[in-house]
């Protein structure tokens, strides 16, 4: 798919030496990189959503649930 972006001239510069020294299109070089970021934050895309579902909900336990799930589990000796 074709698309437009905008980036800075310099970005754009250092972007269009690097793919021409390694050998590949800018095209490919974007594509790598996007891809890179995307895999490296895929929980921000996961937590924004649960967000959007849940955005006045609180994260907090009930403390009466962790009270009791604390009682209910057996005792171990160390």
């Amino acid at each position: 798919m074709k698309t437009a972006v905008s980036i800075p001239d310099k970005l754009f510069s250092v972007a269009d030496q690097y793919a021409k020294k390694h050998g590949f299109s800018r095209s490919r070089l974007y594509a790598k990189a996007l891809a890179t970021f995307l895999e490296q934050h895929p929980a921000d895309y996961i937590t924004d959503q649960l967000n959007k579902v849940y955005p006045d909900d609180s994260s907090e336990l009930d403390q009466g649930l962790v009270n009791m799930q604390m009682n209910a589990m057996e005792k171990e000796k160390w």
